[in-house]
């Protein structure tokens, strides 16, 4: 049923959108081919779906297929608001011409080759945008700096680093030579410390397989640390057995120890720096709606309002929910989980807008609220759709200063 109307929509959609293209070209072969492609690729999509193997995870060939739906798609509900609109106007000119003028009966008029032409070039637009998304915007990286003041940041630490880098998804990479610039990267910051917010993976642990080697390299002078994500659990496939489940989070561990990373497991470490050091707090994943394994009390035993500190949790939502409330006082909370939906439009200064941001309150960039401060780093990786457009992925770098 869910399908037949899914088809029932698209087919109302495209309608619409083969007017535009049939006024504009005029061409009956060229009106056919459009056919033909828009109905090859909604069975393409619906079999892709269809025929998902949750034992296996999306595979990155039905991304592509996802991605291309959507370049298609997408574009012919820019379509679909012109050319309704026209239909409006023609209604109301039918009307008008009916009742007000000599003209006896109710005739819509013609189609305008101009409003067929604007919506078609309109349309090019999110087409043009998805494709790149999905060749260059993907690995577009950029670094992000941020300063940020603390009147309770030991003085020792005054102008230290630390490069954040969230929501991997190694499954889903196709390219090893821009993965490894994205590594370089990284290390070029030359932060003191890097910092990994969750999501290594889809669903498996052997996506990383292929990649170890290369995210091995990232060095930090004091090493680098690591949270799970909702992703690392394996809590969206199909597993023969609990025990398999258990195994496959027992090796994206192992995974991380082999890669020099510690991973934090609802624990704390101490970053020293003479006889002065800051908590970084590393929780399990906590979100709305999603896996809630997160227990900051238990990772914060014994930590006192006073005691610096820097929380690692990769869903956002648990900094608005517990900790920038929290009496303890979690002065920094780094997360990720959001990936800014992977589309948007940022122009700084200016405007920053994704459609994510009507489920998450936090979804990129830093935040300030009762004196504590969240940084919701934008992601490393991607998932479903193949690609970003205008939310790039992200390196985050954070110069933390004593406030004079």
């Amino acid at each position: 049923m869910r399908w037949l109307i899914f088809i029932l929509v698209y087919i109302v959609i495209d309608v619409y959108a083969f007017q535009a293209f049939r006024t504009f070209s005029r061409n009956n072969v060229l009106s056919v081919i459009y056919i033909f492609i828009s109905a090859a690729f909604l069975a393409a999509f619906i079999y892709t779906l269809s025929t998902l193997d949750r034992s296996k995870g999306i595979e990155v060939s039905e991304m592509y297929m996802l991605g291309w739906f959507l370049a298609f798609f997408v574009p012919k509900l820019m379509l679909l608001v012109l050319m309704f609109g026209e239909d409006v106007v023609r209604v109301l000119i039918a009307f008008y011409n009916r009742f007000f003028t000599v003209q006896t009966s109710f005739e819509l008029p013609s189609r305008r080759k101009f409003i067929s032409a604007l919506a078609l070039g309109v349309a090019a637009i999110p087409f043009a945008s998805l494709i790149y998304g999905m060749y260059r915007g993907k690995y577009r990286y950029r670094v992000l700096s941020y300063t940020l003041e603390f009147e309770d940041l030991p003085e020792a630490f005054d102008g230290y680093r630390l490069t954040q880098i969230s929501d991997i998804h190694s499954g889903s990479f196709d390219d090893a030579d821009k993965i490894a610039y994205g590594i370089d990267l990284i290390n070029e910051q030359k932060s003191d410390v890097i910092l990994f917010t969750g999501d290594l993976v889809n669903n498996f642990a052997h996506e990383m397989k292929d990649w170890t080697g290369l995210f091995s390299k990232l060095k930090a002078k004091d090493g680098v640390y690591s949270v799970l994500g909702n992703h690392d659990y394996g809590d969206y496939a199909d597993w023969d057995s609990k025990e398999a489940k258990v195994e496959n989070l027992q090796s994206l561990k192992n995974l991380q120890r082999d890669m020099g990373w510690k991973l934090l497991l609802n624990e704390r470490i101490y970053l020293k720096r003479g006889n002065s050091q800051i908590a970084l707090v590393g929780v399990e994943n906590w979100g709305a709606g999603f896996k809630q394994a997160g227990d900051i009390d238990k990772a914060s035993q014994g930590l006192q309002a006073g005691d610096f500190k820097i929380v690692m949790s990769h869903d956002p939502t648990y900094w608005s929910e517990r900790l920038k409330s929290d009496p303890k006082n979690y002065q920094l909370t780094l997360s990720g989980h959001t990936h800014g939906m992977q589309f948007g439009i940022e122009i700084p200064g200016f405007i920053k807008w994704s459609p994510v941001q009507y489920r998450y309150e936090n979804w990129a960039g830093i935040y300030k609220e009762e004196g504590r401060v969240l940084n919701v780093n934008r992601g490393f990786g991607y998932l479903g759709y193949p690609g970003r457009v205008g939310i790039w992925p992200e390196v985050t770098v954070i110069e933390l200063k004593k406030r004079k």
